[in-house]
């Protein structure tokens, strides 16, 4: 199958959740079948109508739903998936492919507000630009275990993704990754990496919280390249208030440690903690869980099963 040896796939990750009033709502759908529809172009895989595969999503969430959980943080995790099925050998073009989706009850992924510690070694990257770093395939996932092996043998949990002779700071794990900070020029800004450099999986959630933020207002919000050097100066003159990594599985987790290999010696750069008061990715967090649970109405983001 050629699937098997040429890793021609793609994949989305969203969820069904119950909310406090016993309705069931998916989170912002219409988003994941856009991204899943750029990934199968870029994998030479079939097109497909959006709406009628949410549709039809909709309707096996229906038949499942008894399978969606009603315990705090959980969920039912939805996963769109097609594949290359034509049996031959031979890098070329897949003449057929299976669309499917599977589905399965989901916990919380991590302890909530369990923060998180990284590795960030320059000499590995996730992605390249011209590349597909920017797209859902399971390629990208598998030449990164290794490295998120020899980050648990030196006590860290995830990998902190740079890239470039610059260090570019990318993404954390699986995850896209946001720091609040006071930037050079004194304000009170939150950013994350850009996705002009094709790099960087347009997260859901990323797009959720950068919308979320700048409703919230009194800071600035800013999508742009910055380096592992710009990170590394604001966490010594003590400018940075949070970091926390953010997507699907997560919706947030906040990160407290990031272990470095600045030119072979191993750098540890501690991140501050905010007070749940204070804290942004709190805020950020209430914000899109209450709407995924029915606490808060915002209509235009949620669909009703």
């Amino acid at each position: 199958m050629n699937v098997l040896h040429y890793a021609c796939e793609l994949f989305e990750g969203m969820k069904a959740y119950r909310g406090e009033d016993g309705r069931i709502r998916l989170f912002r759908p219409e988003l994941n079948m856009a991204r899943m529809r750029r990934s199968a172009a870029r994998s030479a895989l079939p097109d497909f109508d959006g709406k009628e595969l949410l549709e039809c999503i909709k309707e096996l969430v229906r038949l499942d739903q008894a399978w969606v959980p009603d315990q705090k943080g959980a969920s039912l995790y939805i996963r769109p998936t097609i594949i290359a099925t034509e049996p031959m050998l031979g890098v070329h073009v897949s003449k057929t492919a299976k669309l499917f989706v599977i589905t399965g009850p989901a916990g919380a992924y991590f302890n909530t507000f369990a923060p998180v510690s990284l590795l960030a070694d320059p000499q590995y990257i996730r992605a390249a630009k011209g590349g597909v770093g920017a797209f859902k395939m399971g390629c990208n996932y598998a030449p990164t275990l290794m490295l998120g092996e020899v980050a648990k043998q030196k006590g860290c949990h995830q990998v902190l993704w740079l890239a470039g002779p610059e260090q570019y700071v990318t993404e954390v794990g699986a995850m896209n990754v946001f720091m609040y900070w006071k930037n050079e020029r004194g304000e009170d800004e939150l950013i994350t990496a850009s996705l002009d450099s094709g790099i960087i999986l347009p997260g859901v959630t990323r797009q959720s919280i950068l919308e979320l933020s700048r409703e919230i207002g009194g800071f600035k919000v800013t999508e742009r390249d910055f380096t592992m050097k710009e990170l590394t100066k604001a966490v010594k003159e003590n400018r940075v208030y949070e970091m926390f990594g953010a997507g699907t599985a997560v919706v947030v987790t906040p990160i407290d440690r990031i272990l470095y290999n600045n030119g072979g010696r191993e750098e540890e750069l501690k991140i501050p903690l905010m007070d749940s008061e204070k804290s942004l990715m709190q805020r950020v967090f209430k914000a899109i869980t209450d709407i995924q649970f029915g606490r808060a109405s915002r209509p235009q983001w949620t669909v009703e099963i």
